[in-house]
């Protein structure tokens, strides 16, 4: 009887079962369940922070998309406002042509040139198009495209003296760098 009591209870069990702890879980579980539980917070933590950043791109994309349609609205007509710039060059050329020219057809042709300009100008400020006209100002390489530079003793080395072109922008973009002839220092007569 001192043998029955004395062998293990594993051995009263069907062969191939094992009793211990260890074999009754799954592989790679612990049989801790603090460890368990600290291993599912991380994971939970590491999907909440995916989740986050997945949020924050997800709303980048959104705001990139929302400047580009904002953009797509102030700068879609940029490149039929930059075709329609020589066209309002054309007619102010030809308003200066019809002004030198003294008669009663040609001040007719001045009215016309005037009010059908005026028209384009208002059409142009609706789309946001503004004239730069930097006559007299000091010269801008990010505004202005320097022609040629004169010497001068009136003005300032660096001034515009003459706008040889006007410049425009769309809203606070560039459209068209104003071509400006600049002013440098005079030089001395008695140069050897």
């Amino acid at each position: 009887m001192n043998d029955q009591k004395e062998r293990a209870p594993e051995e009263d069990l069907e062969p191939g079962i094992d009793a211990s702890p260890e074999g009754s879980e799954e592989e790679g579980q612990s049989a801790d369940p603090a460890v368990a539980l600290e291993s599912a917070l991380q994971a939970a933590e590491a999907a909440r922070e995916q989740q986050l950043r997945l949020a924050a791109e997800l709303e980048n994309v959104r705001r990139r998309a929302a400047r580009d349609v904002e953009n797509a609205h102030k700068y879609g007509v940029e490149r039929f406002a930059s075709e329609l710039l020589s066209v309002k060059d054309s007619m102010e050329m030809g308003l200066q042509s019809a002004m030198e020219v003294e008669s009663g057809a040609a001040s007719a042709v001045v009215k016309g040139f005037e009010a059908t300009l005026k028209l384009l100008d208002q059409c142009l400020a609706k789309f946001g198009i503004t004239l730069l006209d930097p006559d007299g100002e000091a010269f801008d390489p990010e505004l202005h495209e320097a022609m040629a530079a004169q010497p001068s003793s009136e003005q300032a080395p660096g001034t515009v003296l003459l706008v040889v072109q006007k410049g425009y922008r769309i809203h606070e973009r560039l459209l068209r760098p104003a071509r400006v002839i600049v002013s440098r220092a005079a030089e001395d007569e008695e140069r050897p």
